[in-house]
């Protein structure tokens, strides 16, 4: 007679900066050890996102250092990308792991025999894979964010206001990109009492953002641009170009632009150009959810930086807002994570098995090999350019 040993599965503190969102949340813990999971987490795992240690012991976790973690779990559970040295051969780790932004990561982890598991290649259309969604539930939390980042940052009301001293009139926010997070901008700030325009390339958001008391943008330019996945498909160089030179009449009308448009594994599309910033009103506001290591959908943007431009627009380069929201955006992202764990159990232990449409999206390296095609064919580009050989 043997007695198994249940699977152990880790929480990390995220190192990276300005990350406080921690993958899984003590209710989760109960939950995952009502499944046979022993839970360890890192001390201080919690502390950005206000879960203290002593809520994730009262749940049932063991509260370790670090190395204990890394060389006890047998999955680790993360939002960011954990330094491969510290994962350990026959490990598994669950994150939001970028693989088609960081091909490169995604080999050393093969190379490392890790099994890596991303949310973000979820197939999103399917049903039962939306409690795992966790694209759309950070960016939900982020577009709820941009709104509020961007009433913050205008320096007049977002609503009418009717008062002793005057009337203020109303702001004019245009939201570029209607999908969850867009919407969520669009909500917020008509909430906020602004008036709000919507726009995407896709024709079937238009009774979406109309849903929400918006209007709707139609641009003549760009014909219907609905592509796989519930993501807009990338443009080709005309239509980008149509599409720049028709928004920048719209821009120009608004005290507010959010953007939010992005393309999975590729540069976000350009969509506020420096001619568009500069047929804009001293004092307006552009968030660019966009902005990214790849770029932006505003000339200019960065991750993380604020510019002032000569004619006073200010730009806001926010591409981690759920982050800054880490108590909402951690209680959504626990929830998605442990219904993907509980996805890939099978008798208390991770069951492998790419013919599953969500396990197919989401495994990315397994058994010492990258195991997703999208990114196996990034390594293989990648490999070939390093050669000078092309397929």
């Amino acid at each position: 007679m043997y007695i198994v040993r249940p699977m152990k599965a880790g929480v990390v503190k995220e190192g990276a900066p300005g990350e406080h969102r921690v993958a899984l949340v003590p209710d989760a813990v109960t939950r995952l050890r009502a499944k046979g999971i022993e839970v360890l987490v890192e001390r201080g795992a919690g502390d950005g996102a206000w879960l203290p240690d002593a809520a994730y012991a009262d749940a049932g976790a063991t509260i370790v250092d670090a190395d204990e973690l890394y060389g006890d779990a047998d999955v680790i559970l993360t939002v960011t990308k954990p330094d491969p040295a510290q994962l350990r051969k026959g490990q598994a780790v669950i994150g939001l792991l970028a693989p088609l932004t960081d091909p490169s990561y995604a080999a050393a982890l093969a190379a490392a025999n890790v099994t890596a598991i991303s949310l973000d290649g979820l197939p999103r259309t399917l049903s039962r894979a939306q409690p795992m969604d966790a694209l759309s539930s950070q960016a939900n939390v982020a577009g709820y964010k941009a709104a509020i980042v961007a009433a913050e940052a205008f320096g007049r009301f977002f609503p009418m206001l009717i008062t002793a001293a005057g009337t203020a009139r109303p702001a004019r926010v245009l939201v570029l990109g209607a999908g969850v997070a867009g919407l969520q901008a669009i909500g917020t700030t008509r909430r906020l009492g602004a008036i709000v325009s919507g726009y995407d390339v896709r024709p079937a958001s238009q009774g979406e953002v109309e849903s929400l008391g918006a209007t709707f943008i139609k641009l003549t330019s760009v014909a219907d641009a609905a592509g796989e996945g519930g993501y807009a498909r990338e443009l080709t160089a005309d239509e980008r170009q149509a599409q720049q030179d028709e928004l920048t009449g719209h821009i120009a009308k608004h005290d507010v632009v959010i953007t939010t448009a992005q393309v999975p594994g590729r540069r976000p599309p350009l969509l506020v150009t420096e001619d568009a910033i500069k047929a804009m009103s001293p004092g307006s506001v552009i968030v660019d959810m966009g902005a990214s290591a790849l770029g932006g959908n505003v000339a200019g943007s960065a991750p993380g930086a604020v510019t002032v431009t000569g004619n006073w627009v200010t730009v806001i380069g926010a591409g981690q807002l759920a982050a800054s929201v880490p108590t909402a955006a951690s209680n959504a992202y626990s929830r998605n994570i442990s219904a993907l764990l509980e996805h890939l159990l099978s008798d208390g232990e991770l069951a492998i098995d790419l013919t599953d449409e969500i396990q197919a999206g989401v495994v990315i390296t397994y058994d010492g090999a990258i195991v997703h095609p999208g990114v196996l064919a990034l390594t293989q580009e990648g490999a070939a350019d390093v050669h000078g050989t092309s397929n």
